[in-house]
């Protein structure tokens, strides 16, 4: 009789061994099949025109990846910036590499370049005046209040022959670094969205050709005088995706970059700014 219950109680405990090995299996499976199939979601920080709209067109091909795109849009140049710092976001794109470095030298930030995607040639806009030749002597020019845009709305001043700027001020330069004013021309510096609606109270306005679509201008009719796009500026001033120093290499961060980088994204820009906004890629 003893035989026979040890016997029992034998085969009862390798049943249950097995069933808990059974058990355990499945589990393990699964684990790995979620990690490999995980959706991501991945936020981006932009400002409306054209950014956001040239993140849309990446949307679907990035949902085929297993990847949620969500664009938080933002009509400033500082907010996007400290949301990627303080990981509220994944990323940004709005701002070119020299305004990064500004920021992160500023604030004290940890924002590193993933890609160059395009570049906005930066336009002189009339106001109460028409035109470059009719400019009087005297004359007021909004620009933005960044340093690095406003030394690039300077340097495009001085390509039209209006200012001369001491070299040695770069992309650094203000109004107290020109050294030639013929005109005697008078800045307004202004926060770079405010600049489409004051146009008509200044004599001319530099402005980035996004807040001037975001304005209702077009950059590639209404502006007197713009940028080269086949200068050392487009390369300078191309517009990034930015991402907190570590993240450079995330898989959904390379997923984005490639989207972007398509030639799909390349015809959409063309067709759809006319010159005002110039694939970098």
């Amino acid at each position: 009789m003893k035989k026979i219950l040890s016997l029992i109680l034998a085969l009862t405990m390798a049943v249950g061994l097995a069933a808990c090995g059974s058990a355990e299996a499945p589990a393990e499976e699964t684990t790995e099949g979620t990690e490999a199939g995980e959706a991501v979601t991945l936020t981006v920080a932009a400002t409306a025109t054209p950014h956001a709209e040239i993140l849309a067109q990446v949307v679907d091909v990035l949902a085929e990846q297993g990847i949620t795109l969500v664009v938080d849009e933002y009509n400033d140049y500082v907010t996007p910036n400290t949301a990627v710092e303080e990981g509220e976001v994944d990323a940004n794109f709005f701002q070119h590499t020299p305004y990064m470095e500004q920021f992160n030298a500023d604030k004290g930030t940890h924002l590193v370049s993933v890609a160059k995607i395009h570049y906005e040639p930066m336009g002189i806009y009339p106001g109460m005046t028409a035109s470059l030749e009719e400019l009087p002597d005297g004359a007021t020019i909004a620009v933005p209040n960044d340093p690095t845009n406003e030394a690039r709305a300077l340097l495009l001043l001085e390509a039209q022959g209006l200012i001369e700027v001491d070299d040695a001020a770069g992309l650094n330069a203000t109004p107290n670094d020109i050294t030639s004013n013929p005109k005697n021309l008078q800045f307004k510096e202004l926060e770079a969205p405010m600049l489409p609606q004051t146009v008509e109270e200044v004599d001319l306005s530099i402005i980035n050709s996004n807040y001037a679509l975001q304005g209702g201008l077009n950059p590639a009719t209404d502006a007197l005088a713009s940028e080269d796009p086949d200068s050392d500026a487009a390369q300078t001033y191309a517009n990034i995706i930015a991402v907190k120093e570590g993240n450079e290499n995330n898989e959904a961060i390379q997923a984005l970059v490639k989207a972007l980088q398509s030639d799909a994204v390349r015809e959409y820009i063309n067709e759809t700014y006319s010159g005002a906004v110039v694939p970098m890629f």
